[in-house]
């Protein structure tokens, strides 16, 4: 196997600029962490206000609930170009272009008027949420030099803030004012960030001279992901069996030849907006495979685990919706130990603690109480799930970053892809079984199963990798 080679000259040469804490990194970090947690919210507090939207739009529930799917998908297209564009063009330039497009989607979606055009903003605001991330990512690495890894860290705990309040402050919204007002909230933060922005943050760092766009890459990249994301939709929606099959062996075929296309323009261009270095390899190429199994089971975990609550122990959605609550909580309890940590102990070995308690967690969702009410299992199985996913995701998201200081958003933006990628298809996957099965419950808790096996099949890929220890 290849081994991954530093992409823009040796490590050392990368390392020569300064390295040393800008005096504000603390105020920019929280200032894009604020973006990000917008983002975050976005992506989540939209499915409280669904029979809402219906109601006022009209339109089958199905319909409606694309409105959440295509911000998905909007984000997994725009993660790895962002941070192409990211790294060439500036941070701090497609970070602001993001947020412009963030606020004014959300506007757009504020004052939609028909569901189809909501969908279609949706897709647009998606993207721009995509391209919050790397960028964001970029931005923290170069305001804490030195400091980057513990810093992009800590960035790691947003996401499952978002998890946690989303949902309550779409709720609250819905329930006091309209679900117009989870857009438009998004106006004022939308203006004070591209106030703030260009205050703080005077410049950022690019890999080379802003000459080139690979606009044929972007859209092979596209067109990729778009007819892999049907292909596994069209498996993973129940309706005619005939019409599925033809769909998805379509859109397989279509993505089968757009993806031996992109590789080949990978391979070829030297700036691609992908470059195969970031592929393949013993390190990229690894952990890009290790990213897609864990957004498989950790990520895919987050939708099915309310499901699994009401239909196997008849749980009520409140309380099952609160046990993403309690692995957001277990989580964040351990991402910063994860962090203070990692430069004594090296990535490799709190990936490996952090799937090992995964795993734990998982286990015990797919067996059935010992001892405990319901209720109190699934909470001790979602907590150590937590806990797992607050050990292994610091460690991950710095993973092979010390290889490409300069890269950090392009790697960054890839890492988004692989994993949300993986939840797609295991959520797509899963929902299909459980629409055929006569006991969705037991059919779910094998599911929980074959997510445990997923991690610790894992396990040997994250031992194969070369460790890193210290400061990058």
């Amino acid at each position: 196997m290849l081994r991954s080679q530093p992409v823009i000259g040796s490590i050392e040469q990368d390392r020569r600029g300064s390295e040393e804490p800008l005096p504000r990194r603390w105020t920019v970090f929280g200032v894009v962490s604020v973006a990000l947690l917008m983002a975050s919210i976005d992506q989540t507090s939209v499915a409280t206000a669904l029979p809402a939207i219906q109601h006022d739009l009209g339109g089958s529930l199905a319909w409606t609930s694309w409105t959440i799917t295509v911000y998905a998908l909007g984000q997994i297209m725009a993660m790895p170009i962002a941070g192409k564009l990211s790294d060439q063009f500036g941070r701090k330039n497609i970070f602001l272009a993001a947020i412009v497009l963030f606020t004014v989607t959300s506007l757009c979606a504020g004052m939609a008027g028909d569901i189809a055009i909501l969908i279609i903003v949706r897709v647009f605001q998606g993207m721009a949420a995509g391209a919050i991330m790397p960028s964001a990512t970029g931005i923290v690495a170069d305001q804490f030099g030195r400091d980057r890894d513990r810093a992009i860290g800590l960035f790691t705990s947003i996401f499952p803030i978002g998890a946690i309040i989303g949902p309550i402050v779409g709720g609250v919204l819905v329930t006091y004012t309209s679900w117009r007002a989870i857009f438009l909230i998004n106006l004022p933060l939308g203006v004070l960030l591209l106030i703030l922005v260009p205050v703080l943050i005077r410049r950022t760092p690019r890999t080379r001279a802003a000459h080139h766009i690979d606009l044929k890459g972007i859209g092979l990249l596209c067109g990729l992901l778009l007819s892999t994301m049907t292909t596994i939709t069209a498996l993973g929606t129940p309706g005619d069996l005939r019409l599925q099959v033809t769909a998805a062996a379509v859109a397989g075929v279509v993505a089968a030849v757009l993806g031996w296309r992109f590789l080949r323009h990978a391979r070829r261009d030297p700036d691609a907006v992908v470059p195969m270095r970031l592929l393949r390899g013993r390190t990229f190429g690894v952990m890009n495979t290790v990213n897609v199994m864990f957004g498989a089971a950790a990520l895919g975990f987050g939708t099915l685990v309310p499901i699994y609550a009401e239909s196997r122990y008849g749980i009520v959605p409140l309380a099952a919706g609160g046990l993403l609550a309690i692995r957001a909580i277990g989580m964040i309890s351990l991402s910063s130990l994860s962090v203070f940590l990692l430069r004594r102990t090296g990535h490799r070995i709190l990936m490996v603690a952090g799937f090992a308690l995964m795993i734990v967690g998982l286990v015990l969702l797919a067996l059935p109480p010992q001892g405990l009410a319901a209720q109190a299992w699934l909470s001790l199985a979602a907590g150590i799930t937590g806990l797992g996913m607050g050990m292994a995701a610091p460690a991950s998201n710095n993973a092979s970053l010390h290889l490409a200081p300069r890269e950090i958003a392009s790697i960054t933006g890839l890492r988004g892809m692989f994993r949300q990628s993986g939840a797609i298809v295991s959520i797509s996957v899963t929902t299909a079984l459980l629409s055929v099965s006569t006991e969705p419950g037991i059919t779910q808790a094998f599911v929980f199963a074959v997510f445990a096996v997923i991690l610790l099949a894992a396990v040997p890929l994250i031992l194969s990798m070369p460790d890193h220890r210290g400061s990058w």
